[in-house]
């Protein structure tokens, strides 16, 4: 499943530049996440980077956006895909 950032972000510009999806941007007022560009670093690394570095434990899980690991898998293959 996508994570998300919770209204309780603090915008300390930790978890943007670690993220390997570039799913991560600030928004109107804190950092979102793309739920159709994150993976949760499936295919990069064992854990998300992004709840790996926040200071304040303000990224979840999305509820409204369920994966399953093979699913993400997936969705991994088709962000790194090269287009020739």
């Amino acid at each position: 499943m996508a994570l998300l950032i919770d209204d309780s972000c603090i915008n300390c510009d930790m978890c943007e530049p670690e993220c390997p999806n570039q799913a991560i941007a600030l928004g109107e007022e804190i950092y979102e996440i793309d739920p159709d560009r994150c993976t949760e670093c499936v295919g990069h690394y064992d854990k998300p980077t992004c709840v790996s570095v926040c200071p304040i434990d303000c990224i979840d899980p999305d509820p409204n956006h369920v994966e399953s690991n093979d699913e993400l898998l997936v969705k991994f293959a088709v962000l790194t895909q090269k287009t020739e």
